[in-house]
């Protein structure tokens, strides 16, 4: 995760109502599993989804037969490789990904730090893609795994360039302390957004996690909308996040460019509703600060 070294996203919690159609009951015992569980029980699964041992076990079976789950060692249940590779075709990922790599390598190299890429999903900063090194500061961090947009610099970024409503539902759903240097008021978050709007990069000063900080930079569509932002991630005591912030806008900006000019030829696809899902549609502008509207 971009900006974490130790603390692991929760697992998801027990579901409100449970649908009633099969296909939703199966997608919501596959959204059972968290970041970090290799492999969960009948009777977690059960009291995750909110469905009835009987009925988690018929699904399980079907789910196991289609290839999407398999047994575990240990009686239990684990996602499959499967579904690794079916979120492998998801366009809008893979292209994204596949053009970004070079970019996210060239940071590694001149860094030997941790480089991510992540989307905003919700309020929560998603992280798409990492590399780093046996040289790079030790953090726990997975492709998909997610954090709280306020807490982080690619979610400062998604927060100050986006439309007011994302900053809204953020503050709305609770700014959660993770440290002791975690923005936890709205109006104390509006002027790190405005700052991190002067700057045109994101900053994360161990707000997420004690001794770790990052710096990030958008990247935009050929309409100047962010669709995504990359980011070293290091030790406090390692990284000069002033003097690598030119580094990161610098790649971030030549992946724009190689974005919009594949995106024109139409090598590369980046469809209207993916990139609303990201940012919610709205265009950037130098000179209108978008979540000052916000409450």
């Amino acid at each position: 995760m971009d900006e974490h070294r130790a603390v692991d996203p929760q697992p998801p919690e027990p579901r409100a109502a449970v649908p009633k159609s099969v296909l939703a009951r199966g997608l919501l015992l596959l959204d059972a599993f968290g970041p970090s569980d290799a492999e969960l029980t009948l009777a977690e699964l059960s009291a995750r989804t909110g469905l009835a041992k009987p009925t988690a076990h018929r699904l399980l079976a079907q789910l196991v037969a289609w290839g999407g789950v398999e047994r575990g060692t240990r009686g239990g249940y684990r996602l499959s490789l499967s579904l690794f590779v079916l979120g492998q075709r998801a366009p809008r990922q893979r292209s994204l990904r596949e053009a970004a790599l070079p970019y996210l390598e060239d940071l590694y190299e001149a860094t030997h730090e941790n480089v991510h890429l992540a989307v905003q999903d919700g309020t929560d900063t998603l992280f798409l893609d990492k590399v780093s090194g046996r040289r790079s500061t030790p953090i726990v961090s997975r492709v998909g795994s997610r954090l709280p947009a306020h807490c982080t610099a690619t979610g400062k970024l998604f927060l100050a360039l986006g439309p007011p409503e994302h900053l809204r539902r953020a503050v709305q759903a609770g700014l959660a302390r993770l440290t002791p240097r975690t923005i936890i008021t709205p109006g104390m978050l509006r002027a790190d957004l405005a700052r991190t709007l002067d700057r045109g990069y994101g900053l994360n000063r161990e707000e997420s996690e004690v001794g770790v900080t990052a710096v990030a930079a958008p990247i935009f569509d050929h309409r100047r909308r962010v669709i995504a932002a990359v980011s070293i991630t290091g030790g406090s005591h390692r990284l000069d996040l002033e003097r690598l912030a030119p580094a990161v806008r610098t790649a971030a900006l030549s992946l724009s460019r190689e974005l919009v000019r594949e995106s024109t030829h139409g090598r590369l696809t980046l469809d209207e509703g993916d990139r609303n899902r990201s940012v919610g549609g709205a265009a950037y502008s130098e000179s209108r600060p978008h979540f000052l509207g916000a409450s």
